[in-house]
């Protein structure tokens, strides 16, 4: 019954926005109901925001569709993704390359994200409780950076941790407007394109 409703979940999105055939198959592997609060189940595949506790929210399965094609992972190895929230973005990402490490700073988010991605048995999902700002420098340089939360801008400390010709995607806060922006990483440079408009939770300093 899952695999049905997922697969409806994705020629839903497939309505709105375009995705290659590994994204699709990506998010036909993940059961989104392990990852939506119990009292949320019955919403799971709806293309909606939902509501996860600590005033956060689990990005709806469009935007998470979206932000993973944006990602462009194929010949990827490993990905920082910088706010792990419910985990599924990681989960979807986890199918597509063959390392992910996840940060998230929300500690009790983080636990309940641990124990969904081992329900999944996904084992190459890296996780740590940290100020997602700093990134991860023990395993950098990374081939794409995810951010699952929208900022202002985008640390130097992150940029330095992307391989030279890889790709990182946020949203970026512009006035009154998110807009999903891909960073594209040079030798000598860091250029930039505005891709769409989103919503997602402000990232926030420190640990809680």
């Amino acid at each position: 019954m899952q695999s049905i409703k997922t697969a409806q979940m994705v020629r839903e999105i497939t309505r709105q926005f375009p995705l290659s055939q590994n994204v699709q198959n990506a998010l036909l592997k993940i059961n989104r109901e392990i990852f939506v609060p119990e009292g949320f189940r019955h919403l799971a595949y709806s293309l909606d925001a939902l509501p996860m506790g600590a005033s956060q929210w689990i990005s709806s399965p469009l935007t998470v569709a979206k932000m993973t094609e944006y990602l462009q992972c194929e010949g990827a190895d490993n990905v920082l993704e910088i706010g792990c929230g419910s985990g599924y973005q990681a989960a979807i990402l986890s199918c597509l390359v063959r390392r992910v490490f996840s940060i998230e700073r929300i500690e009790k988010l983080l636990n309940e994200a641990r124990l969904r991605i081992k329900t999944c048995n996904l084992s190459n999902i890296n996780t740590k409780l940290d100020d997602g700002q700093k990134g991860w420098s023990a395993y950098a340089p990374y081939d794409r950076i995810l951010f699952s939360a929208v900022a202002t801008t985008i640390p130097q400390e992150i940029f330095e941790q992307l391989q030279i010709g890889g790709i990182l995607v946020a949203p970026i806060q512009k006035g009154n407007l998110q807009i999903i922006t891909r960073f594209y990483k040079h030798n000598h440079s860091i250029t930039s394109e505005e891709l769409d408009s989103c919503i997602f939770v402000p990232i926030q300093n420190g640990i809680e």
